[in-house]
């Protein structure tokens, strides 16, 4: 990963060095379930206000980079039991038509606006995977969170309001990995989060709803500025598992 990485970092510094004072750059990472899209994200933000802070010390300025995970706008199990066939939607939960996609395009719509004196802090929400919902409001977005990094499966895919979204974006980046890699790294994280209590039954929801899900994504996957590698090694690995 970390040659990659560098490359990236080095990349999106010098854009974010041309982006005029009053916008944000922004660059969404998508990428199937299991391909290591939020360890990408995540390190990135990380070595960026790294990289700030070598050259510019802490106390001058805050760090620019935030992430904002997609996880959030998962529907609500409350609004899931609403749906016309309430059990495919808890069973196909991760699907795209699970997440509330419009919510997601009024934030990057919000996050996109020019920054002045009087721009307020804008507030994404995060999911806890305890409780298995969203909890709003609950990331701060300043005004001076110069560079946004969004990560989440949906985030090039050519349907609407994702689309509409991704054109938003400075820059859109896809994680790649084989199908059968994807899956052993989801089943661990599956059984861990209580979604599925064994391997036997995690394996059969990756492969009747993630992979289903990461076919999805391929198959109608916009054009993208970057694709990276997701190797089969350690440094891809979900954090906690």
């Amino acid at each position: 990963m970390e040659e990659q990485v560098d490359r990236l970092v080095e990349k999106t510094w010098a854009k974010y060095q041309n982006t005029p004072p009053d916008q944000r750059l922004l660059i969404a990472v998508s990428g199937i379930p299991g391909s290591g899209k939020t360890t990408l994200a995540l390190t990135i933000t990380t070595r960026l206000n790294a990289l700030h802070t070598t050259l510019h010390g802490k106390t001058t300025s805050p760090p620019p980079a935030t992430f904002v995970p997609m996880d959030g706008y998962h529907f609500p199990r409350s609004e899931l039991d609403k749906f016309p066939d309430p059990k495919n939607a808890h069973d196909r939960r991760g699907a795209a038509f699970t997440f509330d996609g419009e919510a997601f395009l009024k934030l990057v719509q919000q996050i996109r606006k020019p920054i002045t004196k009087t721009t307020p802090p804008i507030h994404a929400p995060s999911f806890d995977h305890a409780l298995k919902d969203p909890v709003y409001d609950d990331i701060p977005i300043p005004p001076t969170a110069r560079i946004v990094i969004f990560e989440g499966n949906y985030l090039s895919l050519n349907t609407e309001p994702w689309s509409q979204a991704a054109a938003l974006m400075d820059e859109l980046w896809f994680v790649n990995v084989t199908f059968p890699v994807a899956g052993a790294r989801l089943v661990p994280r599956h059984v861990k989060a209580g979604i599925a209590p064994t391997e036997e039954l995690a394996w059969k929801r990756v492969n009747e709803n993630d992979l289903v899900n990461g076919q999805e994504i391929v198959d109608n996957r916009l054009e993208v500025h970057e694709v990276i590698e997701s190797k089969e090694d350690d440094s891809w690995k979900p954090s906690g598992i």
